[in-house]
């Protein structure tokens, strides 16, 4: 939630900071704003709305400058207005500030400022901290911002300049990411690697309770004990290209498509040519995999789908005992430690809130921590004893969809890893599933070739105002995660349920104007799924039916039907979500729906 970049060098200031904003954009949109130091002078702009409408403010302005900040917000405290848009000032407007995250105290904080006589012009919790570090600042940004923050409760990533001590920004983290960007006679600073990409790929990120002061010629970084610390640098191998939208109308639709290459990229990355499974990057001993006993998976939203399906994956084949958690849920739980258990976490940025603040919950109870995340280096990558890299590529859109068949194959391959480990799948069995696996993304390409006909059942159902999913099996989750896509870009409202629940209530909403959409691919539960498709009928619902190629017995069943490719069942979740995300994009872009930012949502969740 919300985005922060930085920069000091000689390059365009404003421009540097806007092309930041703007590949930021997909964590924020309600407001945004800048602030630059230009001759020690310190000037702010600030719009609400999308990146574009500070861009149309600042365009017949000649801006100088070399030191600046800026931030695209996502609401949590005060409405989307230009009041409430960062950066925040302080009393006598000679420091700016930007900040991620949510400061717990600030209610307490601003009434102790106000008696102070500091005056407030927002309803944000952020503003309290330009106040604070005006309260301490004599003459040195950097230790106003070190008294200023051991004030505050919550999370946070800060940058803050100020007129009085120009030349520099100083910043600080805990709870909330941050990484600084290297260059020669330049440096950057940035909540997200994609906004600076472009102009560095040597990346320093900053660690909880840490804090950088950086020029343009050095970055000093401390702890909070003020002792100088010596950071490693990364070097970034994809570019700014690969996020781009490259002629598609939408990042979301890019995505989609993507998705075969992005199977063959894990394939190739996972399995030699001979179905032998590794993970190079594991990090994990073997026998620690071998030992366990129980997987605790947690995580939010798309990945917490991914996570019900890993559990049926994971019983199959290394027949060891698995639950899931929503990472907002499991962290309030009362972890009991056995040996052998390992709690396994799933998130796309790696940054996400809850499902970081499980895996510090974890840890201080002596789980080890095994995790799925697709941004290297991300906090959840650095904090997990194991890591697997979903490798996915850079996820623009706020509705995930190549990460989450990412997800699911790196979840399989996975599973089968552990099953051999445990000695319950052989390698010939591996063998033939991987046989099976390769297929995928012909089978994928060949969905994505249906778009005609998938946009003609989204044109019959686009006006509908609520839709039901069903699944059963290894596809209920799927229909979660159809809904979900539904939910997210289209604003329609739609519930996924195992189709076997319809008769404990949700049977009572069918009639002739409810769409419902049947995840029914030939599996173990096709039997009881075809009983399921005909009560809807039964009760004149309309149909909209996921069923294996060459299935005619379903065609009397269905208003509407989307044949997938025959496939093993277990890789059938991979196959089944792609027409669901297919039809969710069409919907909601029928309905004129804005898919890369759907409204009130951001990509990465970095607030509790």
């Amino acid at each position: 939630m919300c985005g922060i970049v930085g920069y000091l060098g000689n390059k365009n200031i404003s421009s540097v900071l806007l092309v930041g904003l703007e590949r930021l954009s997909y964590r924020g949109y309600d407001s945004s704003g800048i602030a630059i130091l230009s001759k020690n002078e310190l000037s702010v702009w600030k719009q609400q709305g999308k990146i574009h409408r500070l861009s149309e403010l600042l365009k017949p302005l000649s801006i100088q400058g070399n030191v600046g900040i800026g931030h695209t917000r996502w609401a949590t405290h005060g409405v989307p207005n230009e009041a409430n848009a960062h950066p925040h000032l302080d009393n006598e407007e000679k420091i700016a500030v930007v900040h991620n995250g949510i400061i717990e105290n600030f209610l307490e904080l601003k009434k102790d400022l106000q008696r102070e006589g500091h005056v407030f012009r927002s309803e944000t919790d952020s503003e309290v901290i330009a106040h604070l570090i005006e309260r301490h600042f004599e003459g040195s940004l950097e230790k106003a911002v070190e008294k200023a923050v051991k004030n505050l409760k919550g999370a946070y990533a800060i940058a803050a300049i100020s007129e009085n001590d120009p030349g520099k920004i100083v910043v600080c983290r805990k709870g909330s990411p941050l990484v600084i960007g290297l260059g020669k006679g330049e440096n950057y600073i940035s909540s997200d690697i994609n906004a600076i990409v472009s102009h560095t790929k040597n990346i320093m990120y900053l660690e909880d309770n840490e804090f950088a002061v950086i020029t343009k010629n050095e970055v000093v970084v401390k702890n909070d004990s003020g002792e100088v610390l010596e950071k490693e640098i990364h070097h970034i191998t994809w570019d700014a290209e690969a996020s781009e939208k490259q002629g598609y109308p939408h990042y979301m639709l890019k995505e989609i498509q993507e998705q075969p290459a992005i199977v063959r990229n894990i394939i190739s990355k996972h399995c030699t040519d001979d179905s032998i499974i590794q993970f190079p990057d594991l990090r994990m001993k073997d026998r620690e995999l071998k030992n366990s006993s129980r997987f605790i998976i947690q995580a939010c939203g798309t990945s917490w789908h991914a996570g019900l399906i890993a559990k049926y994956l994971i019983e199959k084949y290394a027949r060891t005992p698995t639950e899931v958690d929503i990472s907002s849920e499991f962290r309030y739980r009362s972890l009991l430690p056995e040996q052998g258990q390992i709690v396994v976490a799933l998130s796309q940025s790696g940054e996400t809130a809850d499902t970081l603040a499980c895996i510090r919950e974890a840890k201080s109870k002596f789980f080890k921590v095994l995790s799925f995340v697709n941004v290297l280096g991300s906090s959840i990558d650095r904090e997990s004893d194991g890591v697997i890299y979903t490798h996915s590529g850079p996820e623009i859109g706020v509705a995930s969809t190549k990460n989450y068949v990412a997800q699911l194959l790196n979840i399989f391959l996975f599973a089968l890893y552990l099953g051999k480990l445990k000695g319950h799948v052989s390698q010939s069995e591996i063998d033939d599933l991987v046989k099976e696996m390769r297929l995928l993304p012909d089978q994928i390409q060949s969905l994505l070739d249906q778009e005609e006909h998938i946009m003609a059942i989204a044109e019959r159902h686009h006006q509908s105002r609520e839709f039901i999913f069903i699944g059963r099996g290894v596809n209920f989750p799927t229909s979660l995660e159809g809904a979900l896509k539904l939910k997210e870009i289209s604003y329609i409202h739609a519930t996924g349920y195992p189709a076997g629940e319809l008769k404990h209530g949700p049977i009572a909403l069918i009639d002739e104007k409810l769409p419902v959409v049947c995840v029914a691919p030939k599996t173990a539960t096709y039997d009881k799924m075809f009983a399921n498709i005909q009560e809807v009928k039964a009760r004149k619902g309309q149909t909209i039916v996921i069923a294996t190629e060459g299935d005619d017995d379903i065609v009397d069943y269905a208003d509407d039907i989307i044949p997938i490719p025959a496939c093993l069942e277990e890789l059938s979740p991979i196959l089944t979500v792609i027409p669901l995300q297919m039809l969710s994009y069409n919907i909601a872009t029928l309905l004129g729906c804005d898919v890369d930012q759907p409204r009130n949502l951001a990509k990465s969740v970095t607030v509790e």
